[in-house]
């Protein structure tokens, strides 16, 4: 859905609405498979942030190494699966609960990583 924005008589900003998942909007493949990883990587991220864990000492708990840690922080996520993003998160002393429920209508596929209480 393009959109004109008028700002002043001689200059015009267009864009476009995108979807909920940017990896669908770029065409990239297997966008829903990126999503699911970014946002359990942002999750992980967070926790080691509000645990205030240096990368070696996050990296010694995930039983990984610090430059894979520095890589997860930095969105890089193509040597690490769902499963073993889910499995940091059990390292953080987080539960993963994956909820199956029938879609909504007029609603694509979705994958929802949600912050615990």
């Amino acid at each position: 859905m393009a959109v004109r924005i008028s700002k002043s008589n001689s200059k015009k900003l267009e864009y476009e609405m995108g979807s909920e998942n940017v990896f669908a909007d770029l065409g990239l493949p297997d966008p829903e498979e990126r999503l699911t990883k970014a946002m359990l990587a942002i999750r992980i991220a967070e926790l080691i942030e509000e645990r205030g864990l240096t990368q070696m000492q996050a990296a010694a708990r995930l039983g990984i190494d610090q430059p894979k840690i520095s890589n997860l922080l930095r969105g890089r996520l193509r040597g690490f699966s769902t499963d073993r993003l889910m499995s940091f998160l059990n390292a953080l002393d987080c539960d993963v609960i994956i909820t199956i429920r029938p879609a909504k209508k007029n609603h694509t596929a979705a994958v929802r990583v949600l912050p615990g209480a």
